[in-house]
């Protein structure tokens, strides 16, 4: 009997992959052609340096991070981000949303919101400007210059409106811009300044301001020094680009990452102890079993008249295999020789499901053992379901054979019936009365008997080996030639198991077979 175990299927790669795959390939060739383009602007441009030039050499940058940043993100859709979790980034890349934020309660530039959401209340831009987080890429990017001779400060009206200041007003001298700046933030600016005057370096960098409007913005700032005819540094020309939404998409995304990858522990975690459970608790017996055992209790053991039963069972695994059922199926010789069936399944999955099912098939044999029949026994089950705090419904057949008449006396709580097949045809027993366990209190449990003969086959089931259960039924049945003509109980599982066990299903499945034989045999 295989192990609930060996019922894993390989994962299946999403099919968003192919088209992923394709665009990370075609944003690398960007990349590329962008490499050599830049190449040869700064061949044909060689020394000149004016404004223009500037531009085009910024625009370039410019373009290399955008791709740079495309590049990273579909490289981590591509690790495995639920549909969801991709969404949220890409609506947070063209949203409007603002952030807001005292400077005095920051965190890591790296994560440049994090921590702002603890300050000021948030705040629109402000009426009449230009959306920061709509509209084309321009409306994100702005350019500066403060020259060191003079002393003047130019900024584009872009920049402006990303620093939520009027146009009119002008722009921030390098002295003012530090107070604008997070203070965690500002030996950042005062290195990139200090590299870019004195050292004659270009800058790359980012930080975050707080605007007037108490409005936080993350600002990517790349420039370079205007020399003066003798060499000297005569300004300090800058883009600057508001990539707040862009690093707002960047930590959902890697917030999902990390959630997702904790909700797959978790569910590897609870699907191992489910597992373990499972197969704790269910028979250990592989392959068939005979009861009543020759070496069973003492003073119960077969006589020369009695028929014993010839076992075996298997479990079927559901369409997901990391969603382990509650699902059990039983065959335990008991103390006044009787031997005890039964098969049943929780409601649910997980861990809850496989603890519920121990707790329960342990009660089943435990009041078996105690001389219980079946029928009260359903109906103590029942109770103990109710009176449950963690409530559950619970379809079983419940039987005690009888090996020396060759009676099946047993009981069900809203489950199919069992099979009896006999001289190649099969027909469900007639079903006692019962509801599902835990349905409702206080529920009476009739059982039913039913005198076998030797050969007879029966067939227990959960109920769940196809999606529908009345036509898995009927496919039994239609069984019947093969089943008894089968040499043994354990060949009748592996037919069963042949024509089920590709089937898709929603629930994990039991099948338990018993054959009535002489105990001589």
């Amino acid at each position: 009997m295989p192990s609930p175990r060996s019922a894993d299927h390989p994962a299946v790669s999403p099919p968003q992959r192919d088209t992923v795959d394709a665009l990370i390939s075609q944003t690398q060739r960007l990349r590329g052609g962008l490499d050599a383009v830049r190449r040869d602007t700064v061949a044909d441009l060689g020394g000149t340096d004016d404004a223009q030039v500037r531009w085009q050499r910024a625009l370039c940058e410019l373009a290399v991070h955008q791709l740079d940043d495309l590049d990273r993100h579909l490289g981590e859709l591509r690790e495995g981000l639920p549909a969801d979790a991709a969404e949220t980034a890409e609506s947070a890349e063209t949203a409007d949303p603002v952030e807001t934020g005292d400077p005095a309660k920051t965190g890591d530039p790296a994560e440049p919101e994090a921590d702002a959401a603890a300050g000021a209340p948030a705040r629109s831009e402000a009426a009449g400007h230009a959306p920061t987080g709509r509209g084309s890429l321009l409306s994100r990017v702005g350019s500066a210059e403060w020259n060191l001779l003079t002393d003047e400060v130019t900024w584009s009206d872009e920049l402006c409106r990303i620093f939520g200041r009027d146009p009119g007003d002008g722009g921030l001298t390098l002295d003012e811009l530090p107070s604008w700046v997070f203070s965690e933030d500002q030996p950042i600016l005062t290195g990139m300044v200090t590299d870019c005057l004195v050292d004659g370096k270009p800058i790359d960098g980012e930080f975050r301001v707080v605007r007037e409007d108490e409005v936080v913005r993350t600002i990517h700032m790349a420039g370079e020094p205007v020399l003066d005819t003798d060499g000297s540094t005569a300004s300090m020309w800058a883009v600057l680009r508001d990539v707040s939404e862009l690093r707002r998409s960047e930590r959902a995304v890697r917030e999902s990452r990390d959630t997702l990858r904790h909700q797959r522990r978790i569910a590897r975690t609870e699907r191992r102890l489910a597992v373990e459970v499972q197969e704790a608790v269910l028979p250990p017996w592989r392959g068939s079993l005979r009861l009543p055992a020759r070496d069973g209790f003492p003073g119960a053991g077969p006589s020369a008249d009695d028929a014993a039963l010839d076992l075996a069972a298997h479990y079927l695994p559901s369409e997901s295999s990391a969603q382990i059922g509650g699902d059990w199926y039983d065959a335990l010789e008991l103390p006044d020789g009787h031997t005890l069936l039964s098969v049943g399944g929780l409601t649910g999955h997980g861990v809850t499901a496989t603890c519920g099912m121990a707790m329960l098939l342990g009660a089943v044999r435990g009041m078996a053992v105690a001389g219980i029949e079946p029928g009260a026994l359903m109906g103590r089950l029942n109770q103990l379901l109710t009176v449950s705090s963690q409530p559950a419904l619970v379809g079983a057949v419940c039987a005690q054979y009888d090996p020396r008449t060759r009676t099946l006396a047993w009981a069900q709580a809203g489950h199919p019936a069992p099979l009896l097949f006999r001289d190649g045809t099969g027909r469900p027993l007639r079903a006692p009365d019962g509801v599902l366990l835990g349905a409702t209190a206080g529920a009476a449990y009739t059982q039913c008997e039913e005198r076998l003969e030797p050969g007879d086959l029966l067939v227990l089931h959960t109920g769940r080996l196809a999606r529908d259960t009345e036509g898995a039924t009927e496919r039994l049945l239609a069984l019947a030639p093969r089943l008894t003509a089968a040499h043994g109980a354990q060949e009748c599982v592996r037919t069963v198991a042949e024509a089920f066990g590709d089937e898709p299903r929603e629930h994990d499945a039991c099948v338990l077979i018993a054959r009535v034989t002489d105990a001589r045999a």
